[in-house]
């Protein structure tokens, strides 16, 4: 069983149909793939009523690397990296009847969704979780656990 909260703006008032905005963390791997199909395969909880927001997080590229390329191509290198990642996860949902938008951050992949979240006050978060384990976990940390340690709505891990 899976039980949702919601924040009672996100009831529309005219039909009574919830319309939620849903955050999805995707970062290409076979976990966002999951994670995409999941949806996909539960449209009684995830319908096309919903408004969708893809968010891929990169990490900053060294120092010394960013003073050696230059601003305008990290830029267009982060901007490329983020559209092999979105590009195919916007397909895939446009395939399913669900419409997306989608952006990119640089930074901690954990504390930027955190504060995605929290900022542009979605009423879930849906992650693909790599399932580390506990021993690994405790001594890389995973983003899945710095999420949910920080983050202000309710997290959805699909693994």
């Amino acid at each position: 069983m899976l039980c949702l909260l919601f924040r009672p703006q996100a009831l529309n008032n005219k039909t009574g149909d919830l319309n939620m905005k849903i955050l999805l963390a995707v970062d290409g791997s076979k976990y966002t793939k999951k994670m995409l199909a999941y949806l996909a395969t539960h449209s009684e909880l995830f319908s096309a009523s919903h408004q969708y927001v893809l968010l891929h997080v990169q990490t900053a590229l060294p120092m010394h690397v960013q003073n050696v390329i230059g601003k305008q191509n990290i830029k267009a290198y982060h901007a490329d990296e983020a559209e092999k990642v979105l590009a195919p996860a916007v397909k895939f949902l446009l395939r399913h009847g669900l419409q997306t938008s989608s952006s990119w951050k640089i930074g901690h992949a954990g504390e930027q969704i955190a504060k995605a979240c929290a900022n542009d006050h979605f009423d879930l978060l849906v992650m693909g979780s790599h399932g580390q384990g506990v021993l690994a976990n405790m001594v890389m940390g995973s983003v899945a656990t710095q999420v949910i340690a920080h983050s202000s709505v309710p997290v959805l891990l699909v693994r």
